[in-house]
């Protein structure tokens, strides 16, 4: 038989309803699966038997059906379409998790296997769907991780949302509104039998009914992880997923103060930054705005900079920023998003005013609890005025960070910067070294799609000639839809 649509549906629907009997040979009962796909018993019974032919399940009259070796494989496989699909439209496309359920439902069965690879691949391996279902490998294979519901963990103990059961629209935006998307971090404060419900406390407190709480799906996490948690952990920038080297995604992900993350954004959000930092009685400032180009792949962006040193206020030059993401973080590889910068000779200072143009090639690569990123550059303005001629300015720089979760909310960070200035003087040009070394921390909350990040840090800065500078670094992110989902 081939695998049509209807026979793709039913190995499905047969599957999803087997892993959910409470022993591991129990078969699905005949009017389940039928309604389940809607149908009638009498055709469900039908085609049911035509699988039993093809060796695709066992099928006992008046008990029911179960799949075989050949049928839970071919169920992987279509669940596998399905999943992939569903996190390819939420991650490249920018629909919301609400709606992505009924595009897959029509588009896992045309879709080939060449095509799902490419997007498995593209996507960094990843090992669950936006609602957390387990996504199956290309040999079929699933991992299923052992759960507990809201309406069966322990009391008063931190429980992280894994998965949501239930893939109705409404139920979903139910979840949303509830703070209750995969990755937040939620305790069970109380059951009440007689009113059917359930207490739950998360970034706010709230009730839900007994049987929504059955349908959101928890695993307990350690409770020390949470001592310093002063935010909700849902990601604003992206589904809950497991990182491709297995360890749990990180909840923040492009908010770097010095260092350049090798990660674009997602498709329908754009982030606003403000940065200042400041040092004795003088102060610098920047804005930068970033928009993804039709997908995740190609990123647009500014930054405008301003001053005020020694008494005298100035605009600063303007970059005009493009980024492209060449390669996504998986199994073995960091990821890659080489930037290329315009700079634009908009300053009201005369210091260094020259179009130019700047070259980042940023890497990224986690490890268990700890995001490694690794910068190298160069700055190049060809034809920098001063002193009533022009020089050619080439200023390369180096730099690396590491940023260890503390909370899945919460980062401590350690930047290093290296940078081989070269400076115009009256008979040429002059190369002026310096390093920076800066600690620092940034912590965020979730708003439903929208995120805020705030951080601060100490730079401390050594050049060749003069003592430390130490500063105060000063940082500010927000995240959020182009519109509403």
């Amino acid at each position: 038989m081939l695998p049509s649509s209807t026979v793709e549906n039913y190995l499905k629907a047969i599957y999803q309803a087997q892993t959910a009997l409470p022993r591991h040979d129990a078969l699905v009962p005949m009017g389940q699966l039928a309604a389940a796909l809607g149908v009638v018993p009498g055709t469900a019974t039908t085609m049911v038997k035509a699988l039993a032919e093809s060796g695709l399940v066992r099928y006992e009259p008046y008990a029911g059906v179960r799949l075989t070796k050949a049928g839970e494989k071919l169920a992987a496989l279509v669940l596998r379409r399905h999943r992939l699909v569903e996190l390819f439209l939420v991650k490249v496309m920018g629909m919301s998790w609400t709606e992505v359920h009924d595009e897959a439902e029509a588009l896992e069965h045309a879709v080939s296997d060449r095509l799902i690879d490419r997007i498995d691949e593209m996507l960094g391996r990843p090992e669950v769907d936006p609602h957390g279902d387990p996504i199956p490998s290309a040999e079929g294979r699933v991992h299923l991780p052992s759960y507990e519901t809201l309406l069966t963990c322990a009391l008063n103990e931190p429980v992280r949302v894994s998965r949501v059961s239930d893939q109705d629209r409404e139920f979903l935006h139910f979840v949303e509104r509830h703070d209750l998307k995969p990755g937040a971090i939620v305790s069970v404060t109380e059951r009440d039998a007689a009113a059917d419900s359930v207490r739950v406390k998360g970034a706010r407190e709230f009730t839900i009914g007994a049987r929504a709480a059955s349908k959101v799906l928890v695993q307990a996490v350690a409770a020390l992880l949470l001592i310093l948690s002063f935010a909700s952990p849902s990601s604003a920038q992206q589904p809950s997923a497991v990182a491709a080297n297995g360890s749990e995604p990180f909840k923040i992900t492009d908010n770097s103060f010095l260092v350049d993350e090798a990660f674009n954004q997602e498709a329908g959000i754009f982030q606003n930054i403000f940065n200042t930092v400041r040092s004795g009685g003088d102060w610098a400032s920047t804005f930068t705005q970033e928009w993804p180009v039709v997908s995740e792949k190609h990123q647009f962006s500014y930054t405008l900079a301003w001053s005020h040193v020694d008494g005298d206020a100035a605009f600063g030059n303007t970059l005009i920023n493009y980024r492209y993401q060449l390669m996504s973080e998986g199994p073995g590889r960091p990821a890659f998003s080489p930037r290329i910068s315009l700079i634009l000779p908009t300053g009201s200072s005369d210091e260094l005013d020259g179009t130019g143009l700047q070259l980042n090639l940023p890497f990224s690569k986690q490890t268990g609890n700890v995001y490694w990123h690794w910068n190298a550059g160069m700055t190049w303005q060809p034809s920098v005025e001063f002193e009533g001629g022009d020089r050619n300015i080439e200023s390369p720089f180096l730099a690396g960070s590491a940023i260890v979760r503390l909370q899945p909310m919460l980062n401590a960070m350690l930047e290093t910067v290296l940078i081989f200035d070269e400076l115009p003087t009256v008979v040429g040009t002059v190369r002026d070294k310096s390093f920076t070394l800066s600690p620092g921390v940034r912590g965020g909350w979730n708003f439903g799609d929208k995120q805020l990040i705030l951080g601060v840090a100490v730079p401390i800065t050594w050049t060749a000639d003069e003592d430390a500078d130490t500063a105060a670094f000063f940082y500010f992110s927000y995240e959020l839809p182009f519109k509403k989902q």
